[in-house]
């Protein structure tokens, strides 16, 4: 059965520390360790449970990941910067249970909650032409041994599309430009009170860069593994679609670190949500590649 985000990431209030909650997060949503993206939802959700103002809505956080996340019990304390009449400010410092909040911080996540006012709609950009619709996006599921679907529990929670072309692990994998895309799904739907896709449902979904790399590098025996520095979302928009494309492109490699950014998208041509993120690339095996792929075509 497939697990379920919102469960997964939900909190309770300290009894005796106002502004503290705990959440138990299981190994559902593991790579080598708990997403990212996941504990900044976990760190969001005690935000956004803690301000207990339907109006206010997620609008944008950035996370600097201090320490390493393990599944686990874990402790958030929540600082309101700023209340006022359209837009909230918080800080959250979330680490393991064990470890006194604030002293020995896994991560520190600044965020603001706003509420929905009159002004302008303007849609300022076009649909990723590299990305193909999802009538014609393929299906991730094979019996390959490096296929990333079947080896990590975090994948295990989604129906997963891809364009051609892009499947990394597959024999005919080629190197190309730098970016990646990928429609996502759910299994388990998360939706908030208005039946809209529950914008803290987003981070795990942003928080899915490295392959971008991986495409611009191709095939060979060198092996990263990036895990993030930071990690900021922005939610401009609601749906009640389920598949969303995620559409990452990534700017720049380069000593020991990189960076890169994601849009966020529906089925039907809605603009939802924009990522941005630094990677630690630790080289696991093979020599170091230098690669100009910026003049590439899809």
């Amino acid at each position: 059965m497939p697990a379920d985000l919102a469960h997964d990431t939900a909190v309770r209030a300290d009894p005796d520390v106002p502004g503290r909650y705990h959440v138990t997060l299981p190994t559902h949503w593991d790579f080598v360790l708990p997403s990212g993206g996941v504990a900044m939802t976990c760190a969001l959700r005690a935000a956004d449970t803690h301000l207990a103002e339907p109006p206010l809505r997620f609008a944008s956080a950035t996370t600097i990941f201090t320490t390493p996340i393990n599944a686990g019990a874990l402790v958030a304390d929540v600082h309101v910067l700023r209340r006022g009449r359209s837009a909230t400010q918080v800080r959250i410092a979330m680490t393991h249970q064990k470890a006194q909040a604030n002293e020995d911080s896994g991560l520190e996540v600044l965020a603001t909650f706003l509420r929905d006012r009159k002004g302008p709609d303007v849609q300022g950009s076009a649909w990723p032409a590299w990305a193909t619709p999802l009538a014609t996006s393929q299906p991730v599921d094979d019996d390959l041994p490096n296929n990333p679907h079947k080896r990590f529990a975090f994948f295990q929670q989604f129906e997963s599309k891809l364009p051609a072309g892009t499947a990394f692990w597959k024999p005919d994998f080629v190197a190309g430009p730098a970016r990646f895309a990928r429609w996502f799904r759910y299994r388990t739907p998360q939706r908030d009170a208005d039946g809209n896709l529950d914008r803290l449902a987003l981070p795990p979904l942003i928080d899915t860069m490295p392959p971008a790399l991986h495409r611009a590098i191709g095939p060979g025996e060198f092996r990263f593994f990036a895990p993030s520095l930071d990690l900021t979302t922005y939610v401009i928009d609601d749906t009640k679609r389920e598949w969303l494309l995620c559409a990452t492109t990534l700017r720049r490699a380069h000593a020991g670190w990189a960076i890169a950014d994601c849009e966020v998208w529906d089925d039907e041509g809605r603009f939802l949500a924009y990522g941005s993120q630094a990677m630690y690339i630790q080289n696991l095996a093979g020599e170091v590649p230098v690669i100009d792929a910026s003049k590439r075509t899809d």
